[in-house]
């Protein structure tokens, strides 16, 4: 049996608004067929590199960040899932691409955030993202951005509760870090946000006769 030492690695690429830049494609194409590794696209967007032997899973990555990689690490700020948006698709009331480049820009340096937050973003209300199953979902409206907090997938999927609606972006911004803050302050361990939302000091009760 191969030691932890030995195992195969796996290294995940953050690719805000789910964009891959050709520089960075090549390269990473490039080692992943000089040392035998698997590329995956993840389901929030990401590329992940698989089965990377552990023996050269330093020297992967070294390679990876000098082609503008950055590779996630435990505890990074969660990326934004996204539809793809204005000008792409006729549906789209907003530019996904931007909210998630405002959202990377605010938040991205962040460390230490506590697992498990997804945060999803739909460019209209047909949700192509899935943006109401997410721990903080997104959607943009002809009135603006509406928030939802609580949902996800799985066996047992809820649907996330809408607590902004027809709200800008600026709006949307201080609303994501403050949800985030307040699961950082309520969680010591892996825990969705649909557990915290009936809690009395939510940062977004309902409201009476809600």
């Amino acid at each position: 049996m191969p030691t932890e030492s030995e195992k195969a690695k796996s290294l995940t690429i953050f690719l805000p608004g789910g964009v891959l830049p050709p520089a960075l494609a090549r390269t990473a194409a490039e080692v992943a067929e000089e040392f035998g590794c698997g590329l995956y696209l993840t389901t929030v967007q990401n590329l992940r590199l698989v089965d990377v032997p552990a023996g050269v899973a330093a020297e992967v990555e070294k390679r990876l960040v000098a082609a503008g990689a950055d590779v996630k690490k435990p505890g990074c700020f969660p990326k934004l899932k996204i539809c793809v948006g204005r000008p792409h698709c006729n549906l789209a009331k907003a530019d996904s691409q931007e909210l998630a480049r405002l959202l990377h820009e605010r938040y991205g340096g962040r460390q230490g955030i506590k697992p498990k937050i997804k945060l999803a973003f739909a460019a209209c209300p047909a949700s192509c993202s899935n943006a109401t199953l997410a721990d903080i979902g997104i959607v943009a409206t002809r009135k603006g951005y509406d928030l939802y907090v609580g949902g996800k997938g799985g066996g047992r999927p809820l649907v996330g509760r809408r607590v902004l609606q027809g709200v800008d972006a600026a709006a949307i911004l201080d609303a994501v870090g403050r949800l985030v803050d307040y699961h950082q302050e309520k969680t010591g361990k892996k825990q969705r946000m649909c557990k915290l939302i009936n809690e009395d000091d939510f940062p977004y009760p309902v409201p009476a006769g809600g």
